[in-house]
C-alpha cells in the first residue's frame, strides 16, 4: 500500500495555528504581525506627520528636562 506524503507550505501550518487561537491571543498575534510587516517611506511620513506637535510647549519642556536629567549623564565606573 503506498504512502503519499501531503507537502504543506508554512503559511498553511500557520493559518492552521491561528484559527485555534483564543480571540485575544489572536489579536496579539495579529499585532506582531503588523509589526513585521516593512512599511513604505509614504507610510512613516505620515506617522511622523500625526504626532508632529501633539506636545504642548510645556510638556515638550518636561521631556527635554527629564532627558537631560537621566539620559546625559556619563558614570565612568560603569564602564
Amino acid at each position: 500500500m503506498p504512502v503519499y506524503l501531503e507537502v504543506v507550505s508554512p503559511l498553511e501550518n500557520i493559518f492552521e495555528d491561528l484559527k485555534s487561537l483564543p480571540p485575544d491571543r489572536l489579536e496579539m498575534a495579529a499585532s506582531y504581525i503588523r509589526q513585521l510587516k516593512p512599511i513604505s517611506q509614504a507610510e512613516r511620513e505620515a506617522a511622523l506627520a500625526r504626532t508632529f506637535g501633539c506636545l504642548s510647549p510645556e510638556e515638550a519642556d518636561e521631556m527635554e528636562r527629564v532627558i537631560e536629567e537621566g539620559c546625559e549623564q556619563i558614570n565612568e565606573r560603569a564602564w
